[in-house]
């Protein structure tokens, strides 16, 4: 920090806020902690009764908070982001799209720790609508070594740190499981439930086919449907244990990959998923709590599913943490903590 004359001072970095004061009119901050000074300031800065600044004088190898803050923010963007302004080393981005959001969690963390510079997001693995918030950067002092920034571009390397996949306009079939619904014994209550929760993603939602409890129907019509251009099946009911429940059965014998029969979520311990053919179609067979339940293990996956990030057993069993709803009076999902514990990927660090 060092003097210097307010004539003089044209591209010198402010070292602590201005005051203004015009009596009557206006009283605070004219010119911030980090302002660089230019030519149309000096008026300003003598009418405020400033002929002498204190000033960081630039030195090589340093940089001003905001080109930290440029560079930091440019290991952080990718694809379908909007940046804010630069403002005393802040900026945030926002989401361009509805989509997936992902963070790469380990790298993340690592340049938090490195010190004077920090990134805060909100929770990965969670859906974006177009305009939310999504992360905020910022470089704390207001000078910068620029050795800190180049730290943080070898940790990070050559992929961003935080990733949005967009949804995709998904052709769904639901198959509705059991003779009493097939029958009329019972209205089909299941499939319109599912159906909202579908087209909250955009999906195109075939009508409902009634198979039964017939396995042999429901593995005819899942190959069906995908034959005719579904890109996602939905099974309802049907997957349990009990001896009338043959929807797991009849989702093996179409020859689909099972990834598991079973998850560590609940709602939603009897969830099955699956993928068929070499398009890597998503079958899903949804447990009877989806029917029920304000939020289950298909709220939890369906995001992944429309936005045609893959899914493994690994990740599947990731969810045990963070994966017990606590069937809260006002639901206020997503904003709360269920999914919220797991960490896909971590351990590779990658999307």
């Amino acid at each position: 920090m060092k003097q210097v004359k307010t004539v003089s001072a044209v591209g010198h970095i402010l070292c602590h806020d201005l005051t203004q004061i015009i009596p009557d009119k206006y009283k605070g901050a004219r010119f911030r902690k980090g302002h660089i000074v230019t030519e149309e300031d000096i008026p300003v800065l003598l009418s405020m009764g400033k002929e002498h600044l204190y000033v960081w004088e630039k030195k090589e190898g340093f940089l001003h908070e905001d080109e930290g803050a440029e560079r930091l923010i440019q290991l952080c963007e990718s694809e379908y982001m909007k940046r804010s302004e630069t403002k005393e080393g802040k900026i945030e981005l926002f989401a361009d799209c509805d989509g997936f959001f992902q963070v790469r969690r380990k790298a993340l963390k690592q340049i938090n720790s490195l010190g004077e510079i920090m990134i805060a997001s909100r929770h990965g693995n969670t859906c974006v609508k177009k305009g939310d918030k999504l992360l905020g950067t910022r470089v704390i002092p207001l000078i910068i070594d620029e050795k800190k920034l180049d730290s943080a571009k070898k940790i990070a390397g050559d992929t961003p740190l935080f990733k949005i996949t967009p949804f995709k306009s998904k052709k769904v079939a639901i198959l509705v499981t059991g003779n009493e619904v097939k029958k009329g014994l019972i209205e089909d209550k299941f499939s319109p439930i599912v159906a909202e929760k579908l087209k909250e993603f955009g999906a195109e939602v075939l009508p409902p086919v009634l198979v039964g409890d017939d396995s042999n129907e429901t593995t005819k019509q899942i190959i069906k449907h995908i034959d005719m251009g579904a890109e996602l099946i939905v099974c309802t009911g049907g997957m349990s244990v009990d001896p009338d429940d043959k929807t797991p059965l009849a989702i093996k014998n179409t020859g689909a990959n099972i990834i598991s029969y079973g998850s560590p979520v609940l709602p939603g311990a009897m969830f099955l998923l699956s993928y068929y053919g070499e398009k890597n179609t998503p079958i899903c067979g949804l447990p009877g709590c989806v029917m029920y339940a304000k939020r289950t293990i298909f709220d939890l996956i369906l995001p992944y599913l429309v936005a045609d990030i893959p899914v493994s057993r690994d990740e599947l069993a990731a969810l045990g943490e963070g994966g017990l709803c606590l069937d809260c009076d006002i639901c206020t999902y997503p904003n709360c903590g269920f999914g919220k514990g797991h960490y896909f990927n971590e351990s590779s660090d990658t999307f």
